[in-house]
């Protein structure tokens, strides 16, 4: 999901703003690779996979200590990268076992979502760049969207029901589309961020981008199951 964060120093010149662009995709790229080598090394060890699989609750709450630190630390290198990079790797072992059973049921199909989740980033972030339209509104609409989701999906987790499932996973996409969007006008365009802010920058992105491939995922798993 995107966050909204508040810095204390606006960008407020292209030089300032370009360096925060270039530290932003840029950590916003290791990070994905730090992911692929955590879920490597998570696919690779069984027990890991196993407790990963066991325990999704502790796990989580190994994915979300990082993430505070990386938050805490936003500015204060190394500690923020340091963080960053711990986030991201446990993440990738976390959404293991997920691109285990994904691609165990339709191989393939995870690297057709990466090649789908680029396009669209790539997509996006040139419409966010080049339009005119002043994006604000869309974090209060698509937040309260994603809150929605949540519950949708909590409900349908009781239910089960394979249709719904698809339904969410589409609903879900949309949604992170619009959030990337917003993420990224704010980064560009609005002045949110200072310069050194390329942490809490690159983790709003990292979060849309794998969340939209998580529900771009399901939506292609669910499709073939159904067939």
């Amino acid at each position: 999901m995107g966050f909204s964060y508040a810095p204390s120093v606006q960008v407020r010149s292209g030089a300032e703003r370009a360096t925060l662009v270039r530290r932003t995709y840029g950590l916003v790229f290791l990070s994905i690779i730090v992911t692929i080598l955590g879920s490597a090394f998570a696919l690779s060890q069984q027990a890991v996979l196993q407790g990963v699989l066991q325990h999704p609750i502790i796990t989580f709450l190994c994915v979300l200590a990082p993430l505070f630190m990386a938050q805490r630390a936003a500015r204060e290198f190394p500690k923020n990268l340091i963080f960053t990079f711990l986030f991201t790797f446990v993440e990738g072992v976390y959404i293991a076992p997920f691109l285990y059973i994904a691609e165990r049921s339709a191989p393939g199909v995870v690297s057709q979502a990466a090649v789908l989740t680029l396009s669209a980033f790539g997509v996006l972030s040139l419409y966010a760049l080049l339009s005119r339209r002043d994006f604000s509104a869309w974090g209060s609409f698509f937040m309260v969207g994603l809150v929605v989701l949540i519950v949708a999906s909590i409900i349908n987790a009781f239910v089960g029901s394979a249709l719904g499932g698809l339904w969410i996973a589409a609903v879900g996409v949309m949604i992170f589309a619009g959030l990337l969007v917003f993420d990224t006008w704010r980064i560009l365009r609005s002045g949110a961020y200072g310069q050194n802010d390329y942490v809490l920058a690159a983790v709003s992105i990292y979060l849309d981008l794998l969340n939209m491939f998580l529900f771009i995922l399901m939506l292609l798993t669910g499709n073939r199951d159904r067939r």
